[in-house]
């Protein structure tokens, strides 16, 4: 509403300013052509009107691209007085003849054209890598927290992140680019149930995250490193991250590997998720229960609160009971954390030792 205030205040001030100017004159008088005033004052609202279709059409503005051609257009116009005076000095030395010609102003005029481009366009390319360099002075990009964090699809669509960042765990920047965006919009629009519902709970946590002011979530929409815009999405990602020196968030194992293998970190929300649960030895006794049976003849499997799977001997039969068990043992996968006991407990060392053995107690019999 108030950007549109703005645009209605500058199409009076425009008009008014060239109404208030001119009167009921003519522009004879004042720029030495015959010309209706309604002829001025329509061409002055035309060209407001077209700046501010131009403010419509460019919807997404970057201040760090305004700062960009604002520094390239003064380095340009810098270069283009060196360059000026240098052909000034070669025309009044080889070529007098030229001198205050309309030839010699174009030639002026172009060089300063040539330059502001090439600035503008060097700046505008460079301006993720520039920096200004005074002598004990440098002016960099400030962010918060540490390096940016981008989001992969997977990791929105599972929605633990949200959880993340309400502990306030988090405290860089977390981007989520443009394409990852667009993946979850497709999504969310599959002709298939599971896919739509998938895609559409991820734009819930996406929104949930940018609603949350204990962390900054920024949506990406700058260009992307060169040659990318045709690779896969996960490519894309990692490519970003290595350019914006950002680490990767994901729940994706192959998009885990491939970070790695171009040197880009990666926290993986399993690989964390399994680090903060409890330890457990062998030896420690704990309820569990039976939900289905094992892979394994007698074997039943259950779930701890946390999700760990905890495989039990000779269980099959007592599925939907409680059982204390002892754990015999843990194996850690890249799935998670597997727990594997027995009813009743382990038995102790020396139990072992003082049971004999199947042919000494014949023997002694």
């Amino acid at each position: 509403m108030l950007l549109l205030l703005l645009r209605v205040f500058f199409l009076f001030l425009v008009s008014l300013v060239v109404t208030s100017y001119y009167g009921e004159r003519t522009a004879t008088a004042q720029i030495g052509v015959d010309l209706p005033v309604i002829s001025l004052w329509m061409g002055a609202i035309g060209v407001a009107i077209v700046l501010v279709a131009l403010d419509l059409l460019i919807a997404e503005k970057s201040i760090r691209a305004i700062g960009a051609i604002i520094f390239g257009l003064a380095g340009g116009l810098l270069m283009s007085v060196a360059a000026s005076i240098i052909l000034n000095l070669l025309i009044q030395t080889y070529a007098p003849m030229w001198e205050g010609t309309p030839f010699h102003n174009v030639l002026v005029v172009l060089l300063g054209v040539c330059f502001c481009y090439l600035s503008i366009s060097f700046v505008l390319q460079t301006k993720d890598d520039f920096r200004l360099v005074i002598p004990y002075v440098q002016f960099s990009k400030q962010t918060k927290g540490g390096r940016p964090m981008l989001l992969d699809t997977s990791v929105i669509i599972d929605g633990r992140i949200a959880d993340i960042c309400e502990t306030r765990i988090l405290e860089s920047e977390l981007l989520v680019p443009r394409f990852i965006l667009q993946e979850l919009q497709n999504i969310a629009d599959s002709s298939d149930r599971l896919k739509r519902n998938r895609g559409r709970c991820g734009l819930d946590v996406l929104n949930k995250l940018q609603t949350n002011h204990k962390v900054d979530v920024t949506i990406y929409s700058d260009a992307l490193p060169d040659g990318t815009e045709s690779e896969p999405v996960d490519s894309k990602l990692v490519q970003l991250a290595r350019k914006l020196n950002g680490r990767v968030i994901t729940n994706d194992y192959n998009l885990n590997k491939v970070a790695q293998i171009h040197g880009v970190d990666v926290i993986n929300i399993n690989d964390l998720s399994n680090a903060l649960k409890p330890i457990v030895l062998p030896g420690e006794s704990m309820s569990v229960k039976i939900i289905k049976p094992g892979e394994e003849a007698g074997q039943g499997v259950g779930y701890l609160e946390d999700g760990t799977m905890v495989v039990v001997e000779q269980a099959r039969d007592k599925i939907g009971q409680t059982l204390n068990i002892g754990v015999t043992s843990v194996l850690q996968t890249s799935a998670g954390r597997m727990i594997f006991g027995r009813i009743g407990g382990v038995p102790a060392l020396g139990d072992r030792e003082r049971r004999p053995r199947r042919g000494q107690s014949d023997r002694a019999d």
